[in-house]
C-alpha cells in the first residue's frame, strides 16, 4: 500500500479522493451562503447550524483535506513539468487540452489565494470573534466593491478549476472509458457553471441591492 501512494498514479488518486471531498463541502458551502438571498434570519440559521459541535469536528478533516490536495497538486506538478520536454509539452498541450487543463495549478493557486484572504476576513471572525449578527457582518464585506469583485473573480476561478478537475478526478480512480468520460464532462460543466454562478451570484445581489 504505502509502494502505490509513492507511485505517480496513488498521487493522483489521492489528489482526486482528497479533490472529490472538498466538492462536498462546496455543496455545503455554497447551500449555507445562497440563504443570504432568502433571509437574515435564515443565513443565520444556517450558521448557527454550522456552528454545532458535530459539523466543527469536521473542520480538521476538511483542513487536512485541503492540504492533501495541495501538496500531492503541487508534487504532481513538478513531477509532470521535470518528466517532459518543455517545447514538446506545450505543442502537444495546445493541440489536446483544454486551457483549464493546462492551466488547473495555476488555477488552484489563485483559488487558494482567495481562500487564504477568505480566512483571514471572514472564517477567523467567525470562529473566534464576538459576533451577533452574521448576516449583518457578511453583508458588511459584500457590499463593499473590492470585495465583491474579488470574490466573483475567485468563483470563475473555481468553475474553471473544476470544469476539469471533477471529471479528471474520476478518471484517475477508474473511470477512465470513453463513455465515463463523456458523462462525467457533462457533470463536470453543471457542477462548474453551478458554483461559478452561484457564488458570484451574491456578491453580485449585494452589489446591486446592499446599498
Amino acid at each position: 500500500m504505502s509502494n502505490f501512494l509513492t507511485t505517480s498514479i496513488g498521487k493522483k488518486v489521492i489528489m482526486s479522493l482528497s479533490g472529490l471531498f472538498l466538492i462536498l463541502f462546496l455543496c455545503v458551502h455554497l447551500s449555507v451562503n445562497l440563504l443570504l438571498l432568502v433571509s437574515p434570519e435564515a443565513f443565520n440559521a444556517g450558521c448557527e447550524f454550522m456552528a454545532l459541535p458535530f459539523i466543527k469536528v469536521i473542520e480538521p478533516v476538511l483542513a487536512l483535506g485541503f492540504i492533501v490536495h495541495i501538496v500531492w497538486a503541487s508534487i504532481l506538478t513538478i513531477q509532470n513539468q521535470k518528466a517532459r520536454p518543455q517545447k514538446y509539452a506545450l505543442r502537444k498541450q495546445s493541440q489536446n487540452c483544454t486551457w483549464p487543463s493546462r492551466n488547473m495549478y495555476i488555477l488552484g493557486a489563485l483559488v487558494l489565494a482567495f481562500l487564504a484572504l477568505h480566512i483571514a476576513t471572514i472564517w477567523y471572525r467567525f470562529k473566534f470573534g464576538e459576533i451577533h449578527d452574521h448576516y449583518e457582518f457578511v453583508s458588511g464585506f459584500l457590499v463593499q466593491p473590492v470585495f465583491g469583485i474579488i470574490y466573483i473573480i475567485a468563483a470563475i476561478f473555481l468553475g474553471l478549476h473544476l470544469s476539469h478537475g471533477f471529471w479528471s478526478a474520476f478518471q484517475s480512480i477508474g473511470f477512465s472509458n470513453d463513455i465515463w468520460r463523456k458523462r462525467l464532462e457533462y457533470v463536470a460543466y453543471f457542477f462548474a457553471i453551478v458554483f461559478a454562478v452561484g457564488f458570484s451570484i451574491i456578491p453580485v445581489y449585494f452589489l446591486i441591492f446592499g446599498n
